[in-house]
């Protein structure tokens, strides 16, 4: 290397810490041998390269209710998440952009007894937004806030195999019913942020978390303001943070365009191009766990009859849905929840292709020549879902489906519509490994089994593959329950969408972490200003 780009090297290094100017940068790099046009991109793009403090970043989300709480056991979706959470909380361990799990608040983890016992290792030093320590009294008490018999906590069905939680000096232990290796994932679930124990309990009320940022104001289904935690244990480069519920997409690209947010997440595909377009604009892409579902309430008629479950699950056109609706933007599914990319899927056989004889067939075997049910939808359950809804109408008409579509409002839409009607349009983030997924939404006791579907053989399966420790043992079994999902359980699992969402080009990011939407929901203290 010539003595000319070894000192643009270090002067790349050097622009991002505000230590090499500008025209200092185009001298260098003009010696170097390259262009006055390219001499500039390199700066810019150094000077991005790392991250500064300083401004508010306001972002703009499609989701939010009313009815929204500070409690961390009812978060349905990124509006709470990310503000009750990613900003403002922390749990045990977090995800990575390369999709491992790491240390968080906890600043260790170790396994005894195989995989029995896990012990985390509070972080030093870690202190409340109200400036108290954290303890490990903080983090059990945290816990049992959603683990006893009366919790209606979205965690509670992931935590069912704590037998005993315990505090020891700096240490919490964690004694389960069977060995788990997945267990450090769990502790990474965005319901489970560590919050401050008052008179023996947990404090949801006040907001009062550990994360990078403090809560200042919460409107529910409005807005969120937060400023930096100046104690916190990571840099924390915006100086403010301020969440926007803006759940018309059209609202939320205008409001992008406008430059009155600076972030949108659930991009309109449809109008993907033109904001693409639009200069000081930038589109991030990133395939995730997510993916769009409909569940059926599997103990009302007729959803309680498999035949019915499996003449829907033919008799929509998910390439179409795909390809018209979401322009490409992720994979057709096969009525299996779990994302091709995590340890352990497998894609079911034979496929749930459209096939309106096959629907018709399955229909005949319920002792039905036809069918008429209703179908609520809102683009409330993700952006797209009244299209989606539509085209699956004109799918099922050809295998002798009527399917009423009822256009649902989008406000309340969680409240009201799902796991309220029989059958809805929804969506699922996607969890990083199977046994996470599948106690989450399809395990017999699960908070949020939306098709309050029970299968005694899948329980057992889900209970056994946990504490497997013959990797080739526990592949047979998560396979058996994949095959099972999708030939008895009573979500039609549409597809795997990607998360699309656009910026401005006046704040900067690193690698993005597709755990959840929003980077990871982490984007308050992973992002920056240009």
């Amino acid at each position: 290397m010539s003595e000319s780009m070894e000192k643009l090297k270090l002067a790349e290094k050097l622009v991002g810490r505000g230590k090499v100017s500008r025209r200092q940068f185009v001298q260098l790099a003009l010696a170097a041998g390259f262009t006055a046009t390219t001499a500039q991109t390199m700066f810019v793009k150094a000077a991005r390269a790392e991250p500064k403090k300083g401004g508010t970043f306001r972002m703009g989300v499609g989701h939010g209710a009313t009815t929204d709480s500070l409690d961390p056991a009812t978060y349905p979706d990124q509006f709470t998440g990310t503000m009750g959470w990613g900003a403002t909380g922390n749990s045990l361990t977090e995800m990575n952009a390369k999709g491992e799990v790491e240390p968080d608040l906890a600043e260790s983890f170790e396994p005894a007894d195989d995989a029995k016992t896990w012990v985390f290792k509070i972080r030093k030093g870690a202190t409340f937004h109200n400036g108290k320590n954290v303890t490990a009294e903080d983090v059990v008490n945290s816990y049992r806030h959603h683990m006893g018999p009366d919790s209606k906590s979205a965690a509670k069905s992931i935590l069912t195999a704590i037998t005993d939680i315990k505090a020891d000096g700096d240490n919490v232990i964690f004694t389960l019913n069977a060995g788990n290796a997945d267990f450090p994932f769990l502790a990474s679930d965005y319901h489970t942020p560590i919050m401050p124990t008052v008179d023996g309990k947990s404090d949801w009320q006040s907001g009062i978390r550990t994360g990078p940022f403090k809560l200042v104001k919460f409107e529910p289904g409005v807005s969120a303001k937060m400023v930096r935690n100046e104690n916190f244990y990571k840099p924390v480069w915006f100086d403010e943070f301020e969440m926007v519920c803006i759940p018309d997409v059209a609202a939320r690209t205008a409001a992008l365009t406008a430059g009155e947010i600076h972030y949108m997440d659930r991009c309109d595909l449809k109008t993907l191009d033109l904001v693409q377009a639009t200069p000081g604009i930038k589109i991030t892409e990133v395939t995730g766990y997510g993916h769009y579902v409909i569940p059926m309430n599997v103990t009302v008629a007729p959803f309680n009859d498999v035949n019915v479950r499996l003449a829907l699950k033919h008799a929509i056109d998910r390439k179409a849905i795909v390809d018209k609706v979401f322009y490409g933007h992720g994979t057709p599914g096969n009525d299996n929840p779990i994302a091709p990319t995590i340890q352990f899927a497998i894609d079911p056989q034979p496929r749930h292709d459209y096939d309106p004889e096959k629907a018709k067939a399955y229909l005949k075997k319920a002792g039905l020549d036809s069918l008429k049910v209703d179908l609520s939808t809102a683009d409330a359950a993700f952006a797209g879902a009244v299209d989606a809804a539509l085209l699956y109408k004109d799918s099922a008409a050809k295998a002798g489906i009527e399917l009423n579509v009822i256009r649902e409002p989008d406000d309340g839409y969680w409240d009201n519509v799902w796991m309220k009607k029989p059958w809805c349009m929804s969506y699922w983030n996607g969890r990083p490994t199977c046994d996470w997924m599948f106690a989450t939404a399809y395990a017999d006791d699960a908070a949020w089994n939306d098709a309050f579907w029970k299968h005694p053989k899948f329980n057992e399966l889900l209970k056994a593959a946990r504490s497997e420790t013959d990797q080739k043992k526990r592949a047979e079994m998560y396979a058996e329950m994949q095959q099972i999902q999708a030939d008895d359980g009573g979500n039609v699992v549409i597809m795997f969408n990607n998360y699309v969402s656009a910026h401005s080009d006046t704040v900067a990011h690193g690698d993005i972490a597709a755990n959840w939407d929003i980077d990871g929901m982490k984007i308050a203290s992973r992002w920056w200003f240009a």
